[in-house]
């Protein structure tokens, strides 16, 4: 069978894809993977052959970013982002590329990062099965395909039932949904393999120091928004004044200079395999992304969080619900509140000393490791 992969840009939206894909491609089917022109050298560098499609043109998608940064709230810039960016002008964009990749390539299914609404609008008018990878809670994801309805049905009446109805395959426990939420129909759960992936040992950046490890990390995206340099000096303070050693890695859009000078306990980096850092560490600090998030729990760590904005501040509200971890909201500050100002180090430090041998949120973190352990593999999902 031929297996369409639709992105959106952004490493949060198409890493959820990656073991489907691998797990497409292990059953003997054929994939392509189709998304925005940017990530052509990012899905190439893995092997997967690339449909590219447009991306909105700047002169549009500038001054429309630009309105995210100066919201008012959260609700103001997710409005903007997921019903005008993600429904509108994605769609807009991306349509005509994803349409000729059906018309084409004719697959027998299409999976979609739920963020990316033109291959379910081109598959459901070509009569081509669609499902969705859930790249985070399912109730976050209803309500964002809620938010970007008005934009999508002006370009196909109805795909929003469709879309509601269609496959939902994840890798998110059942325990970490929100029980308030409406879940879809048909949900298909998968272990994912990338906890049974076999780590490589850290650098010797603490020679002689056998304390814990912390591992902090607030994601792929966040390094190039404006207040990160912020974000990262209170991770900095707050780590320099716990007993233990701290890896932070910052991505690759911000200088390790912008950051400032490291604690003889903090290890600062660009980048480092995150299995590499989990299968050392004792407690993961992050933003409450997807990846990080499922990768620290699958390894049976639990969590400090600090939601930044997206779908973050309800991930952090389930980790801390279940007991396998602890929020910490960050400082929202200045003229806009859509975005996160800085930290306050004090609090972070204090979050990270109550969650450090936690014996509580250990076992919180590892009945969470267990339930994930126990789904069955992600090979032959699409027998499914």
């Amino acid at each position: 069978m031929r297996v369409l992969f639709a992105t959106t840009r952004g490493a949060g939206h198409f890493n959820p894809l990656v073991p489907f894909i691998e797990a497409a491609l292990r059953g003997g089917h054929e994939v392509l993977v189709a998304g925005p022109q940017l990530l052509a050298e990012t899905i190439e560098r893995a092997g997967y052959p690339f449909w590219p499609c447009e991306v909105p043109p700047e002169h549009l998608l500038g001054p429309t970013w630009g309105r995210v940064q100066t919201a008012a709230t959260p609700e103001e810039a997710e409005a903007i982002v997921v019903g005008e960016i993600f429904g509108g002008l994605n769609v807009q964009a991306a349509l005509p590329g994803m349409r000729s990749a059906c018309e084409e390539w004719q697959p027998g299914v299409v999976m979609r990062d739920p963020s990316e609404y033109a291959s379910a609008i081109a598959a459901e008018s070509l009569g081509i099965p669609h499902v969705r990878a859930a790249i985070g809670l399912a109730a976050t994801e209803r309500a964002m395909t809620e938010i970007a309805s008005p934009s999508i049905e002006v370009v196909c009446p109805g795909v929003t039932e469709a879309i509601l109805g269609s496959p939902y395959l994840t890798t998110w426990p059942a325990s970490l949904e929100d029980p308030t939420g409406t879940n879809p129909e048909d949900v298909r759960r998968f272990r994912d393999p990338a906890a049974d992936t076999p780590p490589a040992p850290l650098g010797d950046w603490w020679p002689g120091d056998d304390r814990p490890l912390v591992y902090l990390s607030f994601g792929s995206v966040t390094g190039g928004l404006p207040m990160a340099p912020a974000l990262y000096r209170a991770a900095l303070e707050a780590a320099g004044q716990v007993p233990a050693r701290v890896l932070i890695t910052v991505g690759t859009e911000l200088e390790l200079e912008a950051v400032g000078a490291a604690p003889a306990n903090v290890h600062l980096t660009r980048w480092v395999p995150q299995a590499d850092a989990l299968a050392e560490a004792s407690l993961v600090v992050s933003h409450g992304g997807s990846g990080t998030t499922l990768g620290a729990l699958a390894a049976g760590l639990p969590l400090v969080v600090v939601p930044l904005f997206a779908d973050q501040p309800p991930n952090a509200r389930r980790v801390a619900d279940v007991g396998a971890g602890v929020a910490v909201e960050p400082l929202r500050e200045g003229p806009s509140k859509a975005l996160p100002s800085s930290i306050d180090a004090g609090a972070l430090r204090d979050a990270i000393l109550d969650a450090l041998g936690n014996d509580a949120l250990a076992r919180g973190a590892q009945a969470i490791a267990a339930e994930m352990r126990a789904l069955p593999a992600l090979d032959g999902w699409a027998a499914t």
